[in-house]
C-alpha cells in the first residue's frame, strides 16, 4: 500500500510538471549530515527474541535501534521554480544496544552492534516562497538501499555460556519511502542553508537477527526481522553558482 501511493503521487508529481512549460531553472550541489533518532511512531525500535520450545535452560535477547548517523552528497535539479527533483548518495549507519540474560540464572550481558547501508534518493521537491530569502519546501519520494556486509557480535557473558548475534541482509537491495519538510535561508554569494526534518521507512525488513545460544552442547536459535525506521533532523548546505569571469565563447552560425 506505501509504494502504491508513493508511486502515485510520484507519477503525478512528473505529469504535472511535464504539462508545465519549461524555463531554464538553475541546479545545485550540496552536502548534507544528519543524526537518526529510531521511534515507535513509524515502526518498531526494539526486537525481542527468546527460547520457543519447552527446555531447562532458557533465554532471551533484546535488540534496541539507538542514536545514528547520516552523511553524504546531493543534487538538486531545478524543474520549475517552485519544484525541483532531489537526489544523491548517503552513508547511513544505524546503531544497536543488545542485552541477553539467562532468567534461571543471574547471568546476563549487554553489547553493541552497528549495520551500516548506502541509499540513493529520488524525491520530488517543492517550494514555498516565504520571503526574499527564505523558503519552505517539502519532498516525497523513495530511496534506493544497498547494504554491504552482514554484521555479527559474539559475547561470552560467563562460563561456558554463548551468544552469537548475526545480523544478515537476505536482499542486497532495497527501496525505502521518504518523506521531508524544512527551511532554508538563501544567500547568492554564500550559497543555501537548510535545517528539517524527515521519515525513513523501508519497504522490507532492514535486515534478519538470527540469536544463538549454546552452553556445553546445548544449541538454540531465534530469528526475527529488524525494521530500521527512522526519523531524523537534516542539516544541508548549497553552494552558490558562481558564473565564469571574462570573455565568454560566442557561438557561430553553424551552432546557432
Amino acid at each position: 500500500m506505501k509504494k502504491a501511493i508513493v508511486l502515485i503521487l510520484i507519477m503525478l508529481t512528473f505529469t504535472a510538471i511535464g504539462q508545465q512549460k519549461r524555463a531554464k531553472v538553475p541546479s545545485y550541489f550540496g552536502l548534507q549530515i544528519r543524526p537518526i533518532f529510531p521511534t515507535q511512531f513509524i515502526g518498531s525500535s526494539v526486537t525481542n527474541f527468546s527460547e520457543n520450545a519447552e527446555e531447562t535452560i532458557k533465554y532471551s535477547s533484546t535488540l534496541t535501534q539507538t542514536i545514528g548517523y547520516s552523511f553524504g552528497g546531493t543534487v538538486r535539479a531545478g524543474l520549475t521554480k517552485l519544484i525541483a527533483l532531489e537526489t544523491g548518495i548517503n552513508f547511513v549507519q544505524r546503531n544497536f544496544d543488545v542485552s541477553m540474560a539467562i532468567p534461571d540464572s543471574s547471568i546476563e550481558a549487554k553489547n553493541d552492534l552497528s549495520f551500516i547501508s548506502y541509499n540513493i534518493p529520488i524525491n520530488a521537491l517543492f517550494y514555498i516562497k516565504l520571503s526574499e530569502k527564505w523558503y519552505s519546501n517539502a519532498s516525497l519520494g523513495v530511496a534506493v538501499n544497498f547494504k554491504p556486509t552482514d554484521v555479527g557480535i559474539l559475547t561470552k557473558p560467563g562460563g561456558n555460556n554463548e551468544f552469537r548475534h548475526a545480523g544478515v541482509a537476505m536482499n542486497k537491495f532495497g527501496f525505502d519511502f521518504n518523506a521531508n519538510i524544512g527551511f532554508e535561508f538563501r544567500t547568492e554569494k554564500n550559497g543555501f542553508f537548510y535545517i528539517g526534518g524527515s521519515a525513513n521507512v523501508p519497504f522490507a525488513p532492514l535486515f534478519d537477527m538470527i540469536v544463538r545460544y549454546e552452553n556445553q552442547g546445548y544449541k538454540s536459535q531465534s530469528i526475527e526481522e529488524v525494521d530500521g525506521s527512522f526519523l531524523s533532523i537534516d542539516f544541508k548546505y548549497f553552494f552558490p553558482n558562481i558564473a565564469n569571469k571574462g570573455v565568454q565563447f560566442n557561438q557561430g552560425p553553424i551552432e546557432q
